[in-house]
């Protein structure tokens, strides 16, 4: 999880490293076993909002900080999402079920600061732990960086969907009990849809892994069986996972689960008018890479199974931000809002519009990647064409281009045309999967 604080009020500003470290970034521990990360990308806000009217707009965080900064309204705004369906409010009757490692021992005071300086009413989480609770009785890097995690998941998705149930199951380490308890999640609670925002390249990969991905897959396979539609972070490593060579993430390679990608919302600032590009901090970074470079997004043809790329995508980038509170601590100088993005964004908000979908059509959508091609073409997905995902470690990378490719699959959604597409028959426009070839491949 990378971190840093900005000081001073220009685009200029100097910045300072407040945290540097990220969560797991091999995929195996000491004797094989498995160990997954996450990379919520952030950058301390220096401000203290009450209430909407004292956020700063995009543009005014562009002038003073660098970078756009999105509140729910805004994001709404440029996904075409409702607020309320059926006259009550988006995702009533649904429950999204989270998985992070670790949890935050602030989950649910962060979700109340979070939704009344935004304007929403909060919402209680149900917070489950069937391997154990975890310790916070002295925390590391590794487990504020989840906590970080948790922050960002369970406070966007409530933003995308203010009135589902959240289910946040939370595992006791990010090694096989977080497989466990994410397992035992989609058995008990048999949730409408599921985000994991952690992942695992795959080049980590060995057989006591495979082992543990085997059971995994099995539980995706049953989540969609029961009409759960589960979504998981592309990564934001770009194309290699950071490792000279293309390999896409587990589980995001799953052929149950959905795989989200990232871009840069740089829509003028306005988000009545959305102009999305693949978020790429390597070589399309935003208003000058006032704050560096934060990641792009992953995205590769998996060299383990058969998915061959992203399925769909969502606003990632941290020029492009979103707004989290975080106030677990032990320095209360560094409880605050944060810009946060990452693919660790996008999944969650997924999962929440997808609740507001199922509400909206009165059923579960299950695994949508069979009808996401039907829903491109009638308008429901925005074809993402400029930007590729090539990185300083690997410059083939993938680039964007018309219809499906590698790093943003088939668009970034318009949820008000969605709901009228999946509502248009039983399944949408459910047909036979064909994964798309290879295209927009870069070369050196």
């Amino acid at each position: 999880m990378r971190r840093r604080t900005i000081s001073g009020m220009a685009a200029t500003a100097a910045i300072g490293l407040a945290i540097a470290a990220t969560t797991g970034a091999t995929a195996q521990a000491a004797g094989g076993a498995v160990q997954w990360s996450v990379h919520p990308e952030q950058i301390k806000a220096p401000f203290a909002g009450s209430k909407p009217a004292a956020l700063p707009t995009p543009s005014q965080c562009l002038s003073d900080y660098g970078l756009a900064c999105y509140t729910p309204t805004d994001i709404r705004s440029a996904y075409d999402i409702p607020d309320t369906v059926g006259g009550k409010p988006a995702g009533t009757g649904e429950t999204i079920m989270i998985v992070d490692a670790y949890g935050s021992p602030t989950a649910q005071a962060d979700l109340d600061t979070f939704s009344s300086t935004m304007g929403i009413p909060s919402t209680t989480l149900n917070i489950y732990t069937p391997e154990g609770a975890p310790d916070w009785s002295n925390p590391d890097t590794n487990e504020y960086g989840w906590a970080g995690e948790t922050s960002l998941d369970v406070q966007w998705a409530h933003a995308v969907a203010p009135g589902a149930k959240i289910d946040l199951v939370v595992a006791p380490d990010n090694m096989e009990s977080l497989d466990a308890s994410m397992r035992w999640g989609i058995s008990h609670l048999n949730p409408d849809t599921v985000s994991m925002s952690y992942g695992d390249p795959e080049f980590d990969w060995d057989n006591a892994a495979k082992q543990v991905y085997r059971q995994d897959s099995g539980s995706y396979a049953q989540a969609v069986r029961s009409g759960t539609t589960v979504f998981a972070s592309a990564g934001d490593d770009w194309s290699d996972n950071g490792n000279g060579s293309e390999n896409f993430a587990s589980p995001a390679d799953d052929a149950n689960v959905v795989a989200v990608g990232g871009t840069n919302l740089n829509d003028g600032l306005d988000p009545n008018v959305p102009n999305e590009t693949v978020w790429n901090d390597y070589d399309g970074c935003l208003y000058g890479c006032t704050n560096g470079s934060f990641g792009g997004t992953g995205g590769a043809p998996s060299i383990m199974t058969s998915k061959r790329g992203n399925d769909v995508s969502y606003d990632a980038s941290v020029y492009t931000s979103v707004l989290v509170y975080e106030g677990f601590h032990a320095d209360p100088s560094a409880n605050s809002f944060y810009f946060t993005g990452g693919t660790s964004s996008s999944s969650p908000q997924w999962a929440a519009l997808t609740a507001d979908i199922d509400q909206a059509v009165g059923r579960r959508l299950g695994n949508i990647r069979p009808d996401l091609a039907g829903w491109a073409a009638r308008g429901g997905l925005r074809d993402v064409t400029t930007g590729d995902n090539a990185s300083a470690t690997f410059s083939g990378g993938y680039a964007a281009g018309r219809g499906w490719d590698v790093p943003t699959g088939y668009g970034t959604p318009d949820v008000g045309k969605l709901i009228g597409l999946a509502g248009s028959n039983h399944r949408g426009f459910h047909g036979p999967h064909i994964d798309p070839a290879h295209r927009g491949r870069l070369h050196d």
